[in-house]
Protein backbone atom coordinates (compact mmCIF):
# COMPACT_ATOMS: atom_id res chain seq x y z
CA UNK A 1 0.00 0.00 0.00
CA UNK A 2 1.23 3.59 -0.42
CA UNK A 3 1.78 5.74 2.23
CA UNK A 4 2.62 9.07 0.87
CA UNK A 5 1.78 9.28 -2.74
CA UNK A 6 4.13 12.74 -3.26
CA UNK A 7 7.38 10.44 -2.37
CA UNK A 8 6.07 6.97 -3.60
CA UNK A 9 6.47 5.61 -0.10
CA UNK A 10 4.77 2.24 0.68
CA UNK A 11 4.02 1.03 3.58
CA UNK A 12 6.79 -1.29 3.60
CA UNK A 13 9.29 1.34 3.54
CA UNK A 14 7.97 3.28 6.73
CA UNK A 15 7.44 0.05 8.61
CA UNK A 16 11.31 -0.93 7.89
CA UNK A 17 12.58 2.30 8.97
CA UNK A 18 10.56 2.04 12.03
CA UNK A 19 12.07 -1.16 12.84
CA UNK A 20 15.68 0.23 12.42
CA UNK A 21 14.41 3.15 14.91
CA UNK A 22 12.58 6.17 13.65
CA UNK A 23 10.05 6.85 16.21
CA UNK A 24 8.52 9.81 13.73
CA UNK A 25 6.76 9.75 10.28
CA UNK A 26 10.31 12.63 10.01
CA UNK A 27 12.59 10.41 11.16
CA UNK A 28 11.34 8.13 9.02
CA UNK A 29 11.67 9.36 6.24
CA UNK A 30 14.75 11.09 6.95
CA UNK A 31 16.09 7.75 7.10
CA UNK A 32 14.49 7.34 3.40
CA UNK A 33 16.25 9.83 1.96
CA UNK A 34 13.19 12.47 1.95
CA UNK A 35 11.00 14.41 3.76
CA UNK A 36 7.31 14.97 3.99
CA UNK A 37 5.78 17.48 1.42
CA UNK A 38 2.36 17.65 1.63
CA UNK A 39 1.79 16.19 4.62
CA UNK A 40 -1.45 14.51 4.26
CA UNK A 41 0.40 11.42 4.82
CA UNK A 42 2.00 12.16 8.37
CA UNK A 43 -1.48 10.66 10.54
CA UNK A 44 -1.07 7.38 8.30
CA UNK A 45 3.14 6.82 8.81
CA UNK A 46 2.59 8.06 12.41
CA UNK A 47 -0.47 5.25 12.86
CA UNK A 48 2.14 2.54 10.94
CA UNK A 49 5.39 3.27 13.13
CA UNK A 50 2.88 2.96 16.69
CA UNK A 51 1.89 0.00 15.64
CA UNK A 52 5.29 -1.10 14.64
CA UNK A 53 6.68 -0.35 18.21
CA UNK A 54 3.82 -1.99 19.81
CA UNK A 55 5.16 -4.82 18.41
CA UNK A 56 8.69 -4.96 19.55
Amino acid sequence: MVVCICNAIRERDVRDAARQGSTTPCQAYRALGLRPKCGQCLPFARSIIDAERAVA
